[in-house]
């Protein structure tokens, strides 16, 4: 056996699909085997990879032992001269194995081999390449002195910045999502440490290939595309914690008492500072716009009704007092703004349109709540009007400027829009665009291309693939998708380096399979259409669905009594309505089958799409009930919630 592969899977089906019809391809002529350990995914992943890939040897963990352990769990039965460690969240070329192989066998200094790797837009990922994370290294990484300098021999050496990106050359770290080593290396230097549950495992084995005498090498002979940043947020705070602490296990098992002191002092240093950071982040990222208008629009109500005051009620000698500054207009703003969030006013993109709806819905409840105050606290009404005037307008002019400057959170109203090219044979382009109008995206244009860039343009086509930068501008693509049954791993990879300029997100679509997968940085989760994108996962429908849940909830507390005539268990029934108040249920979920795992999650409800038929003496099997499901996920309305909630009262 010369090549063994593999593959630790959790919750990643579709990623690992893509990556194993890839596998299959490049591993023509090349006698191996391909493992997948999978950590107890519950996505469907077992039962994809029995029907699609029946050559694959699998091992179905219990429990998510961890990437070190599943790796060695497979590294000990398998037999291949050579042993790959390849993520689930990749696609290799056609001739990748070939070459690597061909570059181990003509260098037998040769431990350990890195390839060339480019994110899902075509962008170089600089840890394809890395040096040893010294207390130096680390430190000028963690505090930014290797992007300030990313070509410094010192200040660059966490990815080895000095070296060129595009010459085979020694490099001391291989990273994880593609580590080729030699069968004798590991039975001389040890498999993966597990120690390290997650991260850090690939670099404490690197180091220990070169300690035992061996080379590790770049080879940027071939590429893979690494969907880097689909399992974790590489800014959100559980992997500070994580990657940083993996660094500090790694120092105190290599470094002298000494260094690894050091070392742990500058990591628990970066790992509080970038906490903070991440924390901050996630915490301006969310409420920026909303303090915004919070902040505006306080102070120009404040200014109106200060001059407005002065003007007509105290004939220029005062004002309003300071409770209508303290404390009436900020209650009248937060209830603004309260009504813009649940009218959907500040999911992204920022709408204008939402945002003056829900002032004006808020301006209801203020005048609602205006009748109903003390004499001492009701002051003119002409000011509920110039606040709906003037956030009405504020709203409108940030909203505007945020369009302006090209900010990205307010831009999708313009360029959502999907305006697609896809890219293939007319079989299987044709298959795709069906794919794609099965989906609830609602696609501004469709453009077929012809994988082949000579001979006559196939009907209905609007050219071929060297055509595609012209075909971009005229067109106004927003979104490249390639037929990879049609278009080789490496011409993919080629186009998406060449097409970088255009600026279009790109995705691939596999054979005979109904996801197209793609993502668009790697910072961000990759992006998936199947034939199931849901309703019911959008921020608006949650939101909605939030709030009709606590309606409802206060509803049947509220008139509890008269209800406990109606429903069989009044008690379970005010039981269930307090657990959904707690956001512990939720009135409506899902009929309880295996393949509600593989939609989107939402809590568990207190009754199903299923229960108005059960309640009414029907039968169903399972396969109803899985249509049921679906069906309600991807056509979700509050109304349909509100339905099954009224329908099936009557028998609780």
């Amino acid at each position: 056996m010369k090549l063994s592969i593999v593959i630790v899977n959790y919750n990643v089906e579709y990623f690992l699909e893509q990556c194993l019809y890839s596998v299959r391809r490049a591993l023509q002529g090349i006698e191996g085997e391909v493992f997948v350990v999978d950590n107890n995914s519950v996505d469907g992943s077992l039962k994809m990879l029995a029907e699609k890939f029946p050559e694959v040897k699998v091992i179905a963990n219990k429990e998510n032992v961890g990437f070190s352990r599943a790796n060695n769990q497979a590294i000990r039965i398998s037999t291949g001269e050579y042993v790959l460690l390849l993520n689930p969240d990749t696609v290799v070329e056609d001739d990748t194995f070939s070459k690597c192989i061909a570059f181990m066998d003509a260098h037998p200094d040769a431990g350990g081999l890195g390839v060339k790797m480019v994110d899902g837009k075509g962008n170089f990922l600089p840890e394809s390449k890395r040096g040893l994370p010294t207390p130096a290294a680390a430190f000028y990484k963690m505090f930014g002195l290797a992007k300030l300098f990313p070509h410094s021999k010192r200040f660059a050496h966490y990815y080895m910045g000095h070296l060129s990106n595009d010459e085979t050359n020694e490099c001391e770290i291989l990273a994880g999502a593609y580590m080729l080593m030699r069968r004798e290396t590991l039975d001389k230097v040890g498999l993966l440490d597990e120690t390290f549950f997650m991260y850090g495992e690939d670099i404490d084995l690197s180091y220990r290939i070169t300690l035992g005498g061996y080379k590790n090498y770049y080879f940027p002979e071939t590429r893979i595309i690494h969907y880097k940043g689909e399992s974790t947020k590489k800014t959100s705070v559980n992997y500070v914690f994580v990657f940083y602490k993996a660094m500090e296990i790694f120092a105190k098992k290599h470094f002298g008492q000494k260094r690894a002191f050091w070392f742990s002092f500058f990591i628990n240093m970066a790992i509080y500072f970038k906490a903070f950071l991440a924390l901050v982040s996630q915490f301006f990222h969310k409420i920026a716009i909303p303090f915004l208008d919070a902040v505006l629009g306080y102070g120009g109500l404040a200014a109106i009704s200060y001059f407005w005051g002065r003007a007509t009620v105290y004939d220029g000698v005062g004002s309003y007092p300071l409770t209508l500054f303290a404390v009436v207009l900020p209650a009248y703003i937060l209830i603004w703004l309260i009504n813009t969030y649940f009218a959907g006013g500040y999911d992204k993109p920022y709408s204008i349109g939402k945002g003056v709806f829900g002032v004006a819905i808020g301006s209801v409840f203020v005048l609602m709540l205006y009748a109903l105050l003390p004499e001492s606290f009701r002051f003119s009404r002409a000011l509920i009007l110039f606040g709906t005037l003037w956030l009405a307008l504020e709203m409108t002019v940030t909203r505007l400027i945020g369009v302006w400057t090209g900010q990205e959170s307010f831009l999708s109203k313009r360029n959502a829009k999907k305006r697609f090219l896809l890219i293939g044979s007319p079989d299987e382009a044709h298959r795709v665009e069906a794919l794609i109008q099965s989906t609830s995206i609602k696609p501004d244009f469709i453009g077929l291309v012809s994988s082949d860039a000579k001979g006559e343009t196939p009907e209905g086509f609007i050219g071929r693939i060297n055509q595609v930068p012209d075909i971009i501008t005229i067109y106004k693509i927003t979104e490249i998708i390639f037929c990879s049954k049609d278009v080789p791993h490496q011409v993919i990879i080629d186009k998406m380096v060449e097409w970088h300029a255009s600026n279009v997100d790109y995705k691939i679509a596999p054979e005979d399979s109904l996801s197209i997968i793609g993502s668009n940085s790697i910072n961000t989760r990759g992006d998936l259409y199947t034939v199931d994108i849901k309703a019911i996962d959008t921020v608006a429908n949650r939101r909605n669905k939030r709030l009709l849940d606590l309606v409802l909830s206060g509803f049947s507390i509220l008139f509890w009594l008269p209800l406990a005539l109606v429903v069989k268990k009044p008690i379970r029934f005010l039981k269930d309505a307090i657990l959904v108040l707690l956001g512990r249920r939720t009135w409506v979920g899902y009929c309880n089958t295996d393949e509600m795992q593989k939609l989107p999650k939402i809590r568990r409800g207190v009754y199903s799409p299923a229960t108005p038929l059960e309640r009414s003496g029907h039968v169903a099997d399972t396969e109803v009930y899985n249509q049921l499901n679906l069906l309600y996920a991807r056509d979700y309305t509050v109304w349909k919630d509100a339905e099954i909630f009224f329908k099936s009262l009557a028998g609780k």
